[in-house]
């Protein structure tokens, strides 16, 4: 008997069916992202029910005979994800702003968007954080929050393309597209169908900030900024000044534990700290912290003690490093000069050389002397205000301060490395004793950290770190296709592994780069990465015989077929020479496929055989396709049933890329075998598969492949529109042997033919 979610996955899929739209279609005419429409579809995700009363509006069909099957679905436990809550913990001491706060919450409510401006330390974060976990409960989807770097000292601002690549990543969007717009198109669809409050926070200008507001929909952003958005259409400002004198009174009480005896008892006191903590937030509280750590001081000698410093934030700073030990001192010092976002103790430990054992306790006192905050338990962050402070005692008084940079750069550099061998990879044997989900989870959590570090190694000219940090994230880039920072960090990986005289590892950083080139399909600057690794003569078989292989694959798709046809030859022989038949395997498949596209469907039969014959579990996928479509126009039983094999390889091991590629071959087999309505349903069904994967190179022999299809069946106005988005999609990545084909394939569509 059928689960609930089978029986609802059934019941969409009728109306997709009964839509006659493709995936994007249906999405754009029910306004739904097609990325989620593909969940929906998929029985990946169980849609909320105002989805499912769009997708039958669609049709005309009346929603409430689905209502008790929907609802089955969402009791049996595959309902959406639980809520997502990236928001930094709410101050316990958080006071005043009661006007402030009611007014933001009120905006969000009527107008869906706020932008809070105001100086360096006067609370921005600190009431987006807190107005945000108020509002928590109306939003179901979860509150998301990135820092957006705008005034961080030493980093640069987080770009709009970047910034929109990690919000999308929040919501399990794992392979966005690569342009800016295209992906605030994505987000603003994402965004569309849920109910979810985003705090952008740290922001530069409004320029950095449009890109990444939601569009329609039941969703809310809330913007901190030191700079006032005027520009920004539909996001109204709110300014903070600085605490009243009651406002400011009362949290500098709270924060140095004073009585409200003892407060009104010190009025001058406290009067003359107000004044040099300038009502703002961040500096009362570091001056109530000194005060409370100094018990036989009364308010008057702090006054006191703030006055004999030259600067409003030099002085409160200052007064708060007196309280701490010398130790802690050079901890806050170094602190200034450690790259990334956040860090957790045994960063800071790697930092300042201390032991496991007190670096624990060193930063509990840095947090009671609110000098850094800690986000969650065991992750901390220092205000920009306090970092910039850091820095700049650093330089002055921290002559070591490079060779404790160099040491926290080797322990992310160990970090990653060990967390990377306990992950799965056809580059190991087999991966170290560990959990692979933690330490998957462990480069999601400090990646924007690591590429921080390599930033840094990169200006302190640490080639060893550089050379060797995108190696150990090799395993994280291509579960999630690349990131934007990937060939960028290959690149300067390979030139610092030259300037090290280490030609077999730029070798294999040049193949890295050229690999993530190709899959964004960009195929010359590919070809190029992968000759200039070949030029450097590999010593490692393994390594030539991949080289070999992944420029087979980049001359194939450039059209040079016999090139592609010797690659893949020599491949093979390395792969058989060094006893990797895995390997020989799919040097086979390609040797197979090329010699069918050269007119030997027999030969290409035979090559095919034996890459089956080689290889074990998903490493047959690529020779199952191969053979079921040269067996198309000879045993089309065999065919499908092989293609059908191939499938249920790369469902069973969750490979969406290869699910995608067997549905289009699929759908070729069909059409060569007469099949045309079931030809059509693989091929849209591969481009459901691919929409959330943004892989231009796969996409592009889809669009090829499903013209052709559409022609065959006489479908030309569709055949035409999937055409020209083959030559705008060759002509952006360059890749003029696909424009030329998708030319001539247009020249025959519009003939009629």
């Amino acid at each position: 008997m059928s689960s609930p979610q089978e029986r609802l996955v059934a019941q969409l899929a009728r109306i997709k069916e009964l839509s006659g739209h493709s995936l994007r279609a249906l999405a754009r005419e029910s306004g739904l992202s097609s990325s989620s429409l593909s969940r929906y579809l998929t029985g990946r995700l169980v849609p909320p029910w105002e989805a499912v009363v769009a997708l039958c509006r669609v049709v005309g069909r009346d929603p409430r005979p689905l209502r008790a099957v929907w609802a089955e679905a969402a009791d049996a436990g595959a309902a959406p994800a639980p809520r997502r809550n990236d928001l930094p913990a709410d101050l316990f001491d958080f006071t005043g702003r009661e006007e402030e706060s009611a007014l933001v919450e009120g905006l969000l409510r009527t107008a869906g968007a706020v932008a809070v401006d105001g100086m360096g330390g006067v609370g921005k974060t600190s009431l987006a954080v807190h107005v945000a976990h108020r509002l928590a409960p109306g939003y179901p989807d979860g509150g998301l929050y990135l820092d957006l770097r705008g005034f961080t000292p030493g980093q640069e601002p987080l770009d709009p393309q970047a910034a929109l690549g990690r919000l999308l990543g929040a919501l399990e969007v794992t392979h966005p597209p690569a342009g800016t717009a295209e992906r605030a198109a994505l987000w603003r669809s994402e965004l569309s169908r849920r109910r979810a409050l985003v705090v952008l926070d740290n922001a530069v200008d409004a320029e950095q900030v449009r890109p990444l507001l939601p569009g329609a929909g039941k969703s809310a952003v809330l913007v901190t900024s030191r700079h006032r958005m005027v520009s920004l259409d539909g996001v109204p400002p709110v300014s903070l000044e600085p605490l009243a004198d009651g406002a400011a009174a009362r949290l500098f009480g709270r924060a140095a534990g004073l009585t409200e005896d003892a407060g009104h008892a010190e009025e001058a006191g406290v009067g003359q700290v107000l004044r040099q903590c300038g009502g703002l937030p961040l500096a009362l509280r570091m001056a109530g912290a000194r005060l409370r750590h100094r018990p036989g001081w009364t308010v008057a000698v702090l006054a006191e003690r703030l006055r004999d410093n030259a600067g409003r934030f030099d002085a409160v700073f200052g007064m708060s490093l007196q309280q701490l030990d010398a130790a802690q001192r050079r901890m806050f010092r170094l602190l200034g000069v450690l790259p990334g976002a956040d860090f957790d103790a045994p960063a800071a430990g790697a930092l300042a050389d201390l032991p496991p054992g007190q670096v624990g306790a060193v930063l509990e006192e840095l947090v009671d002397a609110h000098l850094i905050q800690e986000l969650t338990p065991g992750r901390y962050r220092m205000h920009d205000l306090i970092r910039q402070y850091a820095t700049d005692l650093a330089a002055d008084e921290e002559p070591q301060a490079d060779a404790a940079l160099r040491r926290v750069l080797n322990h992310y550099l160990a970090q990653a490395a060990a967390h990377d061998r306990q992950l799965p990879s056809p580059h190991r044997p087999e991966p170290a004793p560990g959990d692979p989900v933690r330490a998957m989870a462990w480069f999601d959590l400090e990646y924007v950290n690591l590429v921080a570090c390599f930033d840094a190694a990169v200006r302190l000219g640490a080639d060893e770190v550089v050379a060797e940090l995108p190696q150990a994230l090799r395993v994280w880039f291509f579960r999630h296709r690349g990131t934007d920072d990937q060939a960028r960090l290959l690149e300067a990986a390979a030139a610092a592994a030259a300037r090290l005289g280490r030609d077999q590892q730029r070798a294999g950083l040049l193949a890295e780069l050229g690999y993530a080139r190709a899959a964004a399909g960009r195929l010359a600057e590919a070809l190029s990465a992968y000759e200039l690794a070949e030029r450097s003569g590999p010593d490692d078989d393994d390594l030539a015989a991949g080289l070999a292989l992944r420029i087979g694959l980049v001359r194939r798709d450039l059209g040079d077929l016999e090139a592609a046809q010797a690659h893949f030859r020599r491949a093979g022989e390395l792969f058989e020479k060094i006893g990797r038949p895995a390997g020989r395997s799919q040097a086979l498949a390609f040797d197979g496929w090329v010699t069918l596209r050269l007119g030997r469907p027999g030969a290409a039969v035979k090559l095919a055989r034996v890459s089956v014959a080689l290889a074990d579990g998903p490493a047959r996928i690529t020779g199952l396709v191969t053979l079921g479509v040269a067996l198309a126009g000879q045993e089309p039983v065999e065919s499908l049933r092989t293609l059908h094999d191939a499938l249920r390889l790369a469902e069973q091991h969750d490979l969406q890329h290869h699910q995608a590629w067997c549905h289009n071959y699929l759908g070729v087999a069909l059409r060569i075998t007469g099949s045309i309505d079931q030809a059509l349903e693989h091929h849209r069904r591969a481009f459901e598969l691919l929409e959330p994967l943004a892989e231009a190179q796969l996409e592009i022999d889809c669009l090829h492949t499903f013209a052709e299809t559409c022609r065959v069946a006489g479908r030309h106005d569709e055949a035409l529109e999937l055409l020209d988005r083959t030559i705008a999609l060759a002509r952006e990545l360059g890749r003029p042997h696909d424009e030329k084909l998708a030319r001539a394939a247009r020249k025959t569509v519009r003939a009629g033919g």
